[in-house]
């Protein structure tokens, strides 16, 4: 994820989707049956894969999800919409979360596997974004949407449960998406000064508080790296990820957007045309900071972590 997204955050944005969110759910939660169906055309690439939890009215608040599923018969019965999909127009394969029992809250939450072909679903026009353009962006709509209902992923009601899980991978994968866009800043900064670049008639590298900029630069994103590292050898030994997930993903994602800024400024007017990498980065990574739980969220789930 780091080294796709230092050259390209679209990129690095589909693989995080792909990979660490609907196939991961499956992969974590769904049964037997479900992996030897769906986990094939996901992991030889054969199709793509979306993931739906944001709507118009539950962003941060998850829990707040208004899309319903009502068993009938045989079949599910999905109503309601997604939005800010990535993969929402091209995956054929996705995971969506639905209000099984209002009257439980978060608690009545559940997940469901969705195909492209199911009637009932369609998906909006792709978003228009300020970054992140070369990922596919899209609403997902569900009118009277019948699916099997040995769709059901995992226990009913526990859909939201499995989601706090999925999260906590997914903010590994979102950091190192802010990462790899921090490291590219760097190296746009690096090849500007490097390359003769020049700052009031004067090359950068003269200039001591221009250098001692890139310091911060280059010490951060490697601070960045540790801390999501550390997340990942933990996730990776089985336990509990919550707190350090979420520092990463908070810390890289503003790295990300520190550098970006910094990186612009010292390009001056060219890092503020598109012939310039860090014009894009600086568009791209501002994502880091809002998708998969904003920075706010991010310190919200730290301080509960902390007992505070």
């Amino acid at each position: 994820m780091e080294e796709i997204s230092r050259i390209d955050g679209s990129m690095g944005i589909t693989v995080a989707a792909h990979n660490s969110l609907c196939s991961n759910h499956i992969y974590s939660f769904a049964s037997d049956e479900q992996k030897k169906k769906y986990m094939p055309r996901l992991t030889s690439g054969e199709t793509m894969g979306f993931w739906g939890l944001t709507e118009p009215n539950a962003g941060s608040d998850a829990g707040g999800t208004q899309t319903t599923a009502v068993l009938d018969g045989d079949e599910w019965v999905l109503n309601g919409s997604k939005m800010f999909i990535t993969h929402g127009g091209v995956g054929d394969i996705g995971v969506v979360l639905a209000s099984t029992d209002k009257s439980l809250g978060n608690k009545g939450i559940s997940a469901f596997i969705i195909e492209r072909s199911d009637k009932g679903f369609a998906t909006g026009a792709k978003e228009d974004k300020m970054g992140l353009r070369a990922s596919d962006t899209t609403e997902l709509v569900f009118d009277d949407c019948r699916i099997p209902k040995d769709r059901l992923i995992g226990e009913l009601n526990r859909g939201f449960i499995d989601t706090l899980k999925v999260l906590d991978g997914g903010r590994i994968s979102i950091g190192a998406l802010g990462l790899g866009l921090a490291q590219g800043a760097l190296d746009c900064a690096l090849e500007y000064a490097k390359g003769g670049g020049k700052f009031e008639g004067a090359p950068v590298k003269d200039h001591q508080g221009l250098k001692h900029m890139i310091v911060d630069m280059a010490t951060e994103v490697h601070a960045a790296r540790l801390l999501l590292m550390d997340a990942a050898d933990t996730k990776d030994r089985g336990e509990r990820v919550t707190i350090k997930s979420a520092m990463g993903k908070m810390y890289a994602a503003e790295v990300g957007m520190r550098n970006a800024t910094k990186a612009v400024t010292l390009l001056g007017n060219m890092g503020l045309t598109q012939d310039s990498s860090a014009e894009r980065i600086f568009r791209d990574v501002k994502l880091c900071e809002i998708g998969e739980g904003t920075s706010e969220i991010q310190r919200l789930v730290i301080s509960r972590q902390l007992g505070l």
